[in-house]
């Protein structure tokens, strides 16, 4: 973009928006660092290109203390929770197992700020504490395939989609790292013009920009691709096993209903997930128990039944079996982690 080209970009932002938008980052002990900075540079790059402010962002935090990310770099926050003002957006940072440090002050100053029409949001793991604090009812949101599971089985009035991104009214939610830059890159495009968000986009060599309604990226089980690269037959059965987690279904139907020989259905899984159906659909009801020992406090016994199984002692041994270690000792190592992050 030529320095008359960028005077445009300016001038016509300058028309269309009286200041900076104003973004808030609520951050909690263990959040996912990628989020913050995917969130922040796309921001800056377009507040570079057009040489005006036109983004503005503040760091926010329950305590001064400065917050631990997951990649334990610290960031000292900008603004406390408890008198955070002058933002028109907030989205929350943090990992699922995330819970507020003042249990009742913070979620009630976060219902404070939706009343005065503070936009409010989440990535990754940070619709966790937002639905905790009561502020999702009513709203879908984009949940990531990692906590899928879990999330739904602690908020199953909310309505978790797979969409990297959504947007509902005023809750605005991305699945992960990779859907904040092109949330960013949407805020760029309606605040300043496509021509500077595609210029911010090059900038950091982003490869696409997803539509809105574009689903995330979930790789096969144990597999070297995504599941939206295999053919629609193999997807279609995946689908199927997908909605019969709990109440379990037999190969020979799941083939009937794709409408294959169970015989032909078996080689072509097989060919193009590297492993049969039965065993794709084993490690799949175990993936979802996985979300919940790691994200949940549910029991074991509650855990088994949610994925079909009549015995926990016969989930445990598969578990074991699937991951190389049993649920009870993933649960106590992933809890001993979390505390010495904390």
């Amino acid at each position: 973009m030529g320095a008359d080209q960028r005077r445009n970009v300016a001038a016509a932002a300058n028309l269309r928006q009286d200041g900076p938008l104003r973004l808030g980052f609520l951050m909690f002990p263990g959040f996912p660092m990628a989020c913050l900075t995917s969130a922040i540079e796309p921001l800056r790059a377009a507040n570079e290109i057009t040489g005006q402010a036109h983004f503005h962002w503040s760091l926010v935090a329950e305590t001064a203390a400065p917050v631990r990310s997951s990649a334990e770099v610290r960031f000292e926050p900008d603004q406390l929770l408890s008198v955070c003002e002058g933002i028109d957006q907030l989205y929350i940072l943090s990992p699922p197992t995330g819970q507020f440090a003042e249990p009742r002050r913070s979620p009630a100053r976060l219902r404070w700020l939706d009343r005065t029409g503070v936009v409010l949001g989440a990535f990754s793991g940070g619709i966790f504490p937002l639905a905790r604090a009561g502020l999702m009812e009513g709203s879908a949101c984009s949940v990531h395939w990692c906590y899928e599971a879990a999330f739904k089985a602690e908020f199953p009035k909310v309505a978790a989609s797979e969409a990297a991104i959504l947007r509902d009214r005023r809750r605005v939610t991305a699945s992960g790292a990779g859907a904040v830059f092109d949330l960013m890159l949407r805020l760029v495009e309606e605040r300043l013009g496509r021509e500077c968000m595609t210029e911010v986009a090059c900038w950091f060599q982003h490869p696409f920009v997803r539509d809105e309604d574009a689903c995330q990226k979930v790789p096969v089980a144990r597999g070297p691709g995504t599941a939206d690269r295999l053919p629609v037959a193999i997807r279609s059965a995946i689908g199927l096993f997908e909605t019969h987690i709990e109440d379990t279904i037999r190969i020979p139907d799941v083939a009937a209903a794709v409408e294959m020989s169970a015989r032909h259905f078996e080689r072509l899984f097989k060919r193009e997930t590297g492993q049969s159906p039965l065993r794709y659909y084993r490690l799949l009801r175990l993936s979802k128990a996985r979300q919940r020992v790691l994200y949940s406090g549910d029991s074991l016994s509650e855990i088994s039944a949610s994925i079909g199984y009549a015995r926990p002692s016969q989930m445990k041994r598969d578990y074991a079996e699937a991951f190389g270690v049993s649920p009870q000792d993933e649960r106590h190592l992933s809890g001993g982690a979390r505390l010495a992050a904390e």
